[in-house]
């Protein structure tokens, strides 16, 4: 007889940056007829449910964004704390509804991450086969090779790779583990599970295959990430993308130079600094500007004719028309710009951003510098570098000849490597 299709339960968690490119596959899953369930925070449900695909809504808005309004979450040291401080519950709330969903044993769960812990446990009871993990961006895996950034910090390439192992341990034992493993070690000592010993190693090798969503031009696989590994592409993926340009917005681009566009991610609530020097470094250089931001209290509350706030435009639409784009290094903004061919200068706050914002100084096509040392001054200069040297933009141009419009998704690949797991 030949065998069963598994159904998908694409599980993802985080900010609308996180839940996109999940969207992307799961839509490119059910195109192939696929059975495909998403598993996200109920704050993003009528997104995915506007998408077109079924929707199992995780924990409530307010929790939802009482998280966001926590300051430390767009901290570099204090972060992962402030995300992980309720970390188990949240694992138990996903391991209650993959277990009442009632999908076949043959199902197959795609998932942020930080989700990992829950679908191994689901795995271990039987109620899943597969897990596999979306890796949305390179410092997700954990390396002792170059490129190597952890926060804030890029190690230098001198540095022998047994230092950079006992750095890890160092990063692990002192920062990560100590919050972490008690959460995960809480529920899986409720189910009668095995501790585990390591919160990175766990999430590395849980997984029964690896799904890196980004390019090899972006980020070469490197001699210790995981394996099975599959690589794929930029998953972009925009709901409101192919809608016409706000009134306002297509007359105000209209009607002059293109525009610095800044945006400090659809997740930060804590950007006023951002935006004050943002308006404050374009008046500056004589340019004209596009703040983005839902929260209309970040943004400075007087306005010259010359900058325009806008609470959100999709990316693709917008950047074939800016100037060059300003943003916290989320990898979805990051790939955004890199499909446009523009300039980019990377504010990183936290999290994956300096990873990104180092590789995209290395490519040549952008620089970065940290939103911790944001200044007026400071912005405008390094900005100023980035408009008046001609090879930022070259560089962004030739790079964007990576990217296919024919391209079509991942999804064949994805089936083809779960066929030949045992």
């Amino acid at each position: 007889m030949p065998q069963a299709r598994p159904h998908y339960l694409v599980l993802t968690l985080g900010s609308t940056g996180d839940l996109h490119p999940f969207v992307s596959l799961a839509r490119q899953l059910q195109a192939l007829g696929r059975t495909v369930t998403v598993l996200t925070h109920s704050y993003h449900a009528a997104r995915v449910e506007a998408a077109g695909l079924r929707c199992i809504a995780l924990g409530n808005d307010e929790d939802y964004l009482a998280l966001l309004k926590n300051p430390d979450i767009w901290h570099p040291q204090k972060s992962f704390a402030a995300l992980l401080a309720n970390y188990a519950d949240g694992l138990r709330e996903i391991g209650t509804a993959i277990s009442q969903l009632g999908a076949p044993a043959s199902s197959v769960v795609i998932c942020h991450p930080f989700a990992v812990p829950a679908a191994a446990i689901a795995r271990e009871q039987g109620l899943v086969a597969h897990v596999v993990a979306g890796i949305l961006a390179p410092s997700n895996l954990k390396t002792c090779h170059d490129p190597l950034t952890i926060g804030p910090l890029s190690v230098p390439r001198w540095v022998p790779l047994s230092w950079r192992r006992a750095y890890w341990r160092f990063v692990e034992r002192g920062w990560i583990d100590p919050v972490a493993l008690a959460e995960v070690n809480t529920l899986r000592s409720e189910q009668g599970l095995a501790p585990v010993t390591s919160f990175m190693d766990h999430l590395a090798h849980a997984p029964d295959l690896s799904l890196a969503l980004f390019p090899d031009w972006f980020a070469p696989t490197q001699p210790d990430w995981p394996q099975p590994l599959l690589r794929g592409d930029f998953p972009l993926f925009e709901l409101d993308a192919g809608r016409p340009l706000p009134r306002e917005l297509a007359d105000f681009l209209a009607d002059g130079a293109p525009p610095l566009v800044f945006t400090a991610g659809t997740g930060n609530l804590h950007a006023a600094r951002f935006f004050s020097c943002a308006l404050a470094a374009s008046q500056r250089l004589g340019k004209r500007a596009l703040l983005l931001s839902r929260e209309r209290a970040q943004i400075p509350a007087e306005l010259p004719a010359s900058v325009l706030w806008q609470p959100y435009v999709p990316l693709a639409q917008l950047l074939p028309h800016a100037a060059a784009l300003v943003h916290h290094g989320g990898i979805g903004t990051t790939a955004e710009a890199l499909r446009a061919g523009i300039p980019q200068l990377i504010t990183p706050f936290a999290w994956d951003q300096f990873d990104n914002g180092a590789r995209i100084a290395a490519l040549g096509c952008g620089l970065r510098l940290p939103a911790s040392r944001l200044s007026p001054a400071r912005l405008a200069r390094t900005l100023g570098r980035l408009l008046d040297q001609p090879a930022f933009r070259q560089q962004a141009t030739a790079l964007r000849g990576h990217f296919d419009p024919a391209h079509t998704g991942l999804a064949p690949e994805l089936e083809q490597a779960l066929a030949r797991l045992p």
